[in-house]
């Protein structure tokens, strides 16, 4: 594994194995090498009071994994579980590649890319939750 590459825009912060970082004035790129490392990008974060969803709950699970406040154990049957159950809606070629990703991402212990995976979903959802009020 060649590690993991996250770009920093200015003044960005990322939350790596607990300890929150923010950047300096310009961009910059962080190389990070050691596997398992628990990475956040906190303009990622979800607050817990925004996991009203179904994607944004199970993407809020990998974030507590990420973030160091749960163990990667007592959270992988949950998280494979709400994955699976994504699957049942959102069935489309795109979004089942997503899935399938953060899926084998999860397996791996690849949480921060699961993360990643599962993000993409959620203008989807936006769009199906807008589509029901209506």
């Amino acid at each position: 594994m060649t590690g993991l590459v996250i770009r920093l825009a200015p003044r960005e912060r990322v939350m790596l194995n607990g300890a929150v970082i923010e950047n300096g004035d310009k961009r910059t790129s962080l190389s990070i090498k050691t596997p398992n490392a628990k990475v956040l990008r906190l303009r990622d974060a979800i607050h817990p009071d925004e996991a009203t969803t179904p994607v944004k709950r199970t993407c809020y699970m990998a974030q507590l994994i990420l973030s160091g406040d749960a163990d990667p154990t007592d959270l992988q049957t949950p998280l494979l579980r709400a994955i699976e159950q994504l699957s049942q809606v959102f069935r489309d070629a795109d979004s089942a590649q997503y899935l399938r990703e953060a899926t084998e991402f999860a397996l791996d212990g690849e949480h921060y890319q699961a993360l990643k995976s599962l993000r993409a979903l959620l203008p989807r959802e936006a769009r199906l939750m807008a589509a029901q009020r209506v």
